[in-house]
């Protein structure tokens, strides 16, 4: 009761997704225009004569082996996979590769279409939408920005309960900022 490449197709073809199949490879090759990425290329693997399955995105950042901000860049990413759920993170220390990988074991287990949709969703919204561009921030600083969308989604809740709060707080942050910046040098 393995999953098939067929079976991958097929959901595929649900979907109207344009693919490469690699029958020789036991993989099926798409991808997706993305938010953040022109081209957001997965690769889905059958292994173990599909009983075991991968799906990645290759190449999600490429020629980091020499980075600056490698240290800062591995340990956001050490962190963006405590925050989120199945997507791993891997790092090619040869050419400075990095990859995102959902994998699991299929056994005796069917792949269902639920299963394979969530797979993919999760890939591309955390890759697009989460990683990237946080990944684009450290390495340009050599700081985690961060999961900003997490602090807005923080405000938001707050202002569900003390309605008018997060524009006092602003009000508050700017006038701070302005007083700051209006002191000479040397006196704040």
């Amino acid at each position: 009761m393995a999953a098939t490449l067929a079976q991958i197709v097929s959901y595929l073809d649900g979907l109207g997704w344009k693919y490469d199949v690699r029958t020789e490879e036991g993989r099926v090759v798409t991808g997706v225009q993305a938010t953040h990425l022109d081209n957001l290329l997965i690769v889905i693997d059958l292994e173990e004569a599909g009983e075991f399955f991968k799906i990645y995105a290759p190449q999600v950042i490429s020629g980091l082996k020499n980075h600056p901000h490698l240290g800062a860049a591995l340990q956001t990413l050490l962190t963006i996979s405590w925050e989120t759920k199945m997507v791993q993170w891997e790092y090619d220390p040869s050419d400075g590769e990095v990859r995102a990988m959902i994998e699991f074991p299929l056994e005796d287990s069917l792949l269902t279409q639920r299963q394979f949709l969530r797979c993919l969703d999760a890939l591309v919204r955390i890759v697009d939408e989460k990683a990237f561009p946080r990944l684009q921030k450290t390495l340009l600083t050599g700081e985690d920005p961060g999961d900003e969308a997490d602090d807005e989604r923080f405000l938001l809740e707050f202002e569900q309960h003390l309605p008018g709060v997060a524009e006092r707080i602003y009000r508050a942050v700017s006038r701070r900022k302005q007083r700051i910046h209006s002191f000479p040098p040397g006196e704040d």
